[in-house]
């Protein structure tokens, strides 16, 4: 009897002290979330889609660049292929069909910029720190100039497909926008670790 007593007690302890060590670990996560989205223009949409990224990345600035990448990579992906299946069913036509073919390669190409930003930011090297972070700002900067090109095309915002694809379209330039200034606060640094 006593020992149920006494295992009855030391659950409850675990599960507090194991809550509480949950939220520190978070915190420090969530610390460094926040210290790296600082630089960002869009602040909540950097911390809502690099959460996940909190302990894996910590305090580097090079993590954090390429967590930024990676997830913007994987929304350009995405509209992409919406924009795809828009142009494959005909759901936007004459004018605006042939700006969503316009937007799609756009996408494309800024698809390819974001790639080759990532694939240095995965090699990064002391001796070519300064000009691999020149490409990779560059590529970034040309991506978000792809994404805008895309958004300008659309004079006439009417229906609720396009809306919804100039809202996708919108998102990922933020991504991309906070993307570069991670990847300006990694070039800043001068850090490969």
């Amino acid at each position: 009897m006593e020992r149920l007593a006494t295992n009855s007690l030391l659950i409850p302890l675990l599960l507090l002290w194991l809550s509480v060590a949950a939220r520190v670990a978070s915190g420090k996560g969530n610390i460094y979330l926040q210290d790296a989205c600082n630089v960002t223009q869009y602040h909540d949409l950097c911390v809502h889609s690099l959460a996940s990224f909190s302990r894996t990345a910590g305090k580097s600035p090079r993590r954090w660049a390429r967590a930024g990448v990676s997830v913007t990579i994987r929304e350009a992906k995405g509209i992409t292929q919406y924009m795809r299946g828009m142009k494959s069913t005909g759901s936007v036509r004459g004018k605006q069909g042939m700006v969503l073919s316009d937007c799609i390669e756009c996408f494309q190409d800024g698809l390819d910029n974001l790639h080759q930003s990532l694939r240095v930011l995965r090699k990064l090297n002391a001796g070519k720190f300064d000009e691999q972070m020149n490409d990779v700002i560059t590529w970034m900067s040309s991506a978000l100039t792809d994404e805008n090109t895309c958004f300008e095309g659309f004079g006439e915002r009417n229906g609720d497909k396009l809306k919804v694809l100039i809202d996708k379209v919108v998102k990922v330039t933020y991504l991309t926008s906070n993307a570069l200034a991670l990847a300006n606060k990694l070039a800043s640094t001068g850090s490969t670790a």
